[in-house]
C-alpha cells in the first residue's frame, strides 16, 4: 500500500527517485500516466492492469469513456527504474504536470502521484481547507 509524502528533485536528465519503501513494487517497471489533476501517476503493472480493466468496461459508445481512455492511454509511458531507484519522467508527462525540479510523491493506496512541489502546496492547502466538507458531501 502507497501511502505518504515524500519530496525529492529532478536531476538535470528529468529523473525522479523513488521513494525506497516503494521500489520493489516497480522492480519490473511502471507506467507512467497523466493523472487527472494535473500530476502524474505511476502504477505497478499489476495495479496498471487493474485501471485499464476498469477502463476497458466503460462503453466505447459513449464519447466521455473515449475521451477519458485517450487521456489516460496517450499519456502513458512503460518505463524501468536506474540502479539507484530513479525513474526518467517523460517531458510531456514534465510538461502536462508543470514539473520543474521539486517534485512531491504522494501514496495514493494503489498507485503513486508525482506533483510539482508548488502545485501540491495549493492542493494540500485546499485540502486541509475542504476535508471536513468533502466528506460530508461524500457521505451523503
Amino acid at each position: 500500500m502507497f501511502l505518504g509524502e515524500y519530496p525529492y528533485s529532478l536531476d538535470e536528465r528529468g529523473r525522479v527517485a523513488i521513494p525506497p519503501r516503494f521500489r520493489d513494487e516497480f522492480k519490473v517497471g511502471l507506467v507512467l500516466s497523466r493523472g487527472l489533476d494535473r500530476c502524474v501517476t505511476a502504477y505497478s503493472p499489476e495495479g496498471w492492469e487493474r485501471l485499464i480493466s476498469r477502463l476497458d468496461a466503460l462503453s466505447f459508445t459513449q464519447a466521455d469513456a473515449r475521451r477519458l481512455q485517450r487521456a489516460v492511454y496517450g499519456g502513458a509511458f512503460e518505463v524501468e527504474l536506474d540502479r539507484q531507484g530513479r525513474v526518467l519522467v517523460p517531458g510531456q508527462l514534465r510538461e502536462y504536470a508543470n514539473i520543474r525540479q521539486s517534485v512531491v510523491i504522494v501514496g495514493m493506496r494503489d498507485h503513486l502521484e508525482l506533483w510539482d512541489a508548488a502545485q501540491w502546496d495549493l492542493e494540500r492547502a485546499a485540502l486541509e481547507a475542504d476535508t471536513p466538507e468533502i466528506a460530508e458531501r461524500l457521505h451523503g
